[in-house]
């Protein structure tokens, strides 16, 4: 991770390799979007950044202190453009509203269609031109893109893909389909991400849901400028997968998380004044990881050590109340022989073949107790896997990775010196950099807020305002 130019200084410190964008259904695209801060409009554990979710059940309100009592009113007199790719390769998308919206080609040089509501017009594309066509045969002329489509009432909200969103929906044509975007501020952008991420189960979980918001925000502002100078240039910022934080619109919203939201509106992870990525995921098992545990090419950052998730009233981890923070994982011989091809797959093998493995076992461990290197014996030599791979490698028939790398070998059958069946036992769900969601579900039910639950997490931050 490289710093700043001095020509250019921010604010925020820089995003992190392992963080960064990659492209979003292997394409890139250039598309000149303004982003610049507006006043803000009416009301939003993870492979990727974020790694698995903890599921959302709905929450009854409950009463709780807002984290910043007297500042807090949900609504930011400036707040961000976030742009966030739902999907890279529609074809023919789409799109109607909930109430009165227009579709107007991108910086308003012409309005394309007026509707009341309900019905559903498509995006069309023709090479590197677009039109929307409706019912029958009404349809509009080619033209160049992109086309953006907004609410022209206050109430109303776009609908596109089954889902309602906030903000506007932008179209761009691209060699593999249309680039649909979300336009959208940050802190509605955060509604459709928060119930997601983390869920939203009882009023007793609040200041897990606030310190989850604080996390989530400050990666946005990561990757959202404070202007609409730097244009990003795939046209957007963050896509709505797993790749970034996992976005679902408005349908997902619920009463609890708005309330988190607005009670810590604007708020963000800060270390030495700077913002910070704050990665986070599901369950530690126990003890979280640092940077270099989980991704290559990164370095470890002093508020991404690895810490101790144990409750000292029961000595067991705070997140043990996750559903999935103790795993087993069973392989015959046909599902090890496949693991060999992935290593050497992975690895860069010209002839990644399957072979009989006669061994299988931890090399190294990392700092925080979790596999740095898994070592296969086969019958055509010895592979090791890097930590940073090893989940990918273990993957199970349909694809799945695995849990954790903080497991240990539990079992073994062989016959005539091969494994015929190998099983895990581990610990934990996801990377393991950052903050622990099910732990800090666990610390919220102790009694412990937000701010103290972010400072274990992430040593030496501070919360702050972003802007």
């Amino acid at each position: 991770m490289s710093a700043p130019s001095p020509a250019t200084p921010r604010r925020s410190r820089p995003v992190m390799p392992w963080l960064a964008p990659t492209a979003f259904g292997g394409m890139v695209v250039a598309m000149a979007v303004a982003v610049a801060c507006a006043p803000r409009q009416s009301p939003a554990g993870p492979a990727a950044p974020a790694g698995p979710s903890a599921p959302a059940n709905p929450a009854p309100t409950g009463s709780h202190a807002p984290l910043v009592r007297g500042e807090a009113s949900g609504r930011l007199d400036r707040d961000r453009l976030a742009l966030i790719a739902i999907d890279g390769k529609a074809a023919a998308p789409a799109v109607t509203a909930t109430g009165a919206w227009v579709i107007e080609e991108q910086g308003g040089r012409a309005s394309l269609v007026r509707g009341s509501g309900g019905e559903p017009w498509r995006v069309e594309q023709r090479g590197g031109l677009l039109r929307i066509a409706g019912e029958g045969n009404d349809a509009t002329p080619w033209r160049e893109g992109p086309f953006v489509a907004r609410p022209a009432a206050g109430e109303s909200h776009l609908r596109f893909g089954n889902r309602r969103y906030r903000g506007e929906l932008i179209f761009t044509p691209t060699d593999t389909g249309i680039l649909v975007v979300n336009r959208v501020p940050i802190e509605d952008y955060l509604r459709g991400v928060v119930p997601i991420e983390i869920g939203t189960r009882q009023a007793g979980d609040l200041a897990a849901i606030e310190a989850q918001t604080i996390a989530a925000r400050s990666y946005s502002y990561m990757r959202v400028p404070t202007d609409g100078a730097q244009q990003p240039a795939r046209g957007w910022h963050m896509t709505g997968s797993v790749q970034h934080q996992v976005y679902a619109g408005m349908d997902v919203e619920h009463p609890v998380v708005n309330q988190a939201i607005d009670a810590t509106a604007g708020l963000v992870l800060r270390y030495g004044g700077l913002i910070v990525d704050a990665p986070y995921f599901s369950s530690c098992g126990g003890r979280t990881a640092g940077p270099r545990e989980a991704w290559r090419d990164v370095r470890d950052e002093p508020y991404l050590q690895p810490v101790d998730d144990i409750d000292p009233r029961t000595g067991r981890a705070y997140c043990d109340l996750s559903p999935r923070n103790h795993w087993e994982a069973e392989f015959d011989a046909s599902r090890l022989r496949e693991v060999v091809r992935r290593a050497l797959q992975t690895a860069g093998a010209r002839d990644p073949r399957p072979a009989a493995v006669q061994g299988l076992e931890v090399g190294t461990r990392t700092p925080s107790g979790r596999a740095a290197t898994l070592v296969l014996h086969t019958d055509r030599g010895t592979v090791t896997v890097p930590a940073r791979d090893i989940r990918a490698v273990l993957s199970d028939a349909r694809g799945a990775i695995l849990a954790s790398t903080y497991f240990s070998v539990d079992r073994e059958s062989r016959t005539r010196g091969q494994l015929t069946a190998v099983t895990l036992r581990g610990a934990g769900n996801g990377h393991g950099v950052g903050m622990c969601q099910w732990g800090a579900i666990g610390r919220a039910r102790a009694g412990i807020d937000a701010r103290a639950i972010l400072r274990h997490y992430y040593p030496g931050t501070v919360v702050g305002f972003a802007d």
